[in-house]
């Protein structure tokens, strides 16, 4: 006799929610009831396929939040569930809702996003920021709805020329501005003044001051990659050593999947110097000799044995920039990425030295730090 289902006998919301527990460690689990109510059964159906198929747990959390809203909104525009493929006409009605002229939508109510479908998605909590959205949000959702339509082993109209057009004439009608993921980078200067505000033996300076110097050190790794560092990715290397001074100790982080890896590859970043010292001594007075490296710490003390979540990281950050004066809506725990590479350039750092730290695969991205710098202390910005 088959053993029956733990969803047995449940609505179909609440078994949604069933499955979605069985996947909890690479999904938005927080928001796991909403999920349960924007999602179909196939949806549910297709994530799991997707975390049984080895996707990484960003790329799939990613998905998931796409898949969301994108639910919602077909949801408050169409009053319907989304239909898989979707249809060339929803894809433009997509676009359409998204990509508008401010001015226009301002003396007429049917150019963009209808009022009622704003509200709706405001109110769920889909929508925060008012105004058109940036054309590379837009483009994402509809490259991540074309992937998940792939996997359901369907078509879709995501390469149709109707759609390329519609997005690029929106584009061309409302320009935005790009802005960095974070408004300023995190030098050297910088640095400075935010582990300034860590000169205590508290396990929470000893903390926040390792996960300021490893993220930045190690080539300005992503708050996702140092929330999740784990102690056995660690491996002690000898000694660094160095004229008319003491040894240096030397570590290597084993990174294993990042965004731009597939974890095939054994990639490996070095600290050397300080960065390890702080990362000994936080690991030292926390005991940690296993699993995750940077945890809560409770009220009373108590060091969490559950890794940081990757926004934490962002707000501890925040959280420093403001106790060293400086305005910490300016930052983000991106600004340590780029600051690492606009930092390397003014130092002098060859551009393929400073990659193999930061693992950038795009030579393009990398310059453009390099290339900033240059044109800002560059004799062309010094004519008069």
């Amino acid at each position: 006799m088959p053993k029956a289902s733990k969803s047995d006998g449940l609505s179909g919301v609440d078994r949604r929610a069933v499955e979605l527990d069985t996947i909890a460690s690479v999904l938005p689990i927080d928001r796991r009831d909403e999920l349960a109510e924007l999602l179909t059964d196939q949806d549910v159906e297709t994530l799991r396929h997707l975390v049984n198929a080895g996707m990484g747990a960003n790329t799939l959390r990613a998905l998931t939040s796409d898949l969301a809203y994108l639910e919602a909104w077909g949801l408050a525009a169409t009053g319907k569930s989304l239909p898989w493929p979707a249809p060339e006409a929803l894809l433009l009605k997509f676009v359409a809702q998204h990509l508008w002229d401010p001015e226009k939508h301002a003396t007429d109510a049917d150019h963009g996003m209808p009022a009622d479908v704003d509200e709706k998605l405001r109110r769920q909590g889909f929508l925060k920021s008012v105004g058109p959205h940036a054309p590379a949000t837009v483009r994402r959702r509809l490259a991540n709805w074309s992937t998940l339509t792939k996997w359901r082993g369907l078509d879709g109209a995501f390469t149709s020329p109707a759609l390329k057009s519609a997005i690029r004439l929106a584009i061309r009608a409302a320009p935005r501005q790009r802005l960095r993921k974070s408004a300023k980078a995190v030098t050297g200067d910088v640095l400075s003044k935010l582990l300034g505000t860590c000169t205590t033996d508290s396990l929470r300076d000893l903390r926040d001051r390792a996960i300021l110097m490893v993220a930045f050190a190690s080539g300005g790794r992503r708050r996702s990659e140092i929330a999740g560092l784990r102690y056995e990715q660690l491996t002690v290397e000898p000694p660094i050593l160095v004229p008319d001074g003491p040894p240096l100790p030397s570590l290597a982080i084993h990174l294993g999947r990042t965004k731009t890896g597939s974890g095939e590859k054994d990639e490996i970043v070095y600290l050397t110097g300080r960065p390890v010292e702080a990362l000994g001594a936080w690991l030292a007075a926390a005991k940690i000799d296993k699993g995750s490296v940077f945890r809560g710490i409770g009220r009373w003390g108590t060091v969490s044995k559950r890794a940081l979540d990757p926004q934490s990281v962002n707000a501890i950050l925040k959280q420093r920039a403001e106790m060293a004066g400086l305005e910490p809506g300016e930052f983000s725990a991106h600004g340590l990425r780029s600051g690492y590479l606009t930092e390397a350039a003014n130092r002098g750092i060859p551009l393929p030295e400073a990659m193999e730290q930061s693992r950038h695969r795009s030579v393009q991205q990398a310059s453009s730090y390099y290339n900033n710098v240059t044109r800002r202390t560059g004799r062309a910005a010094r004519m008069l």
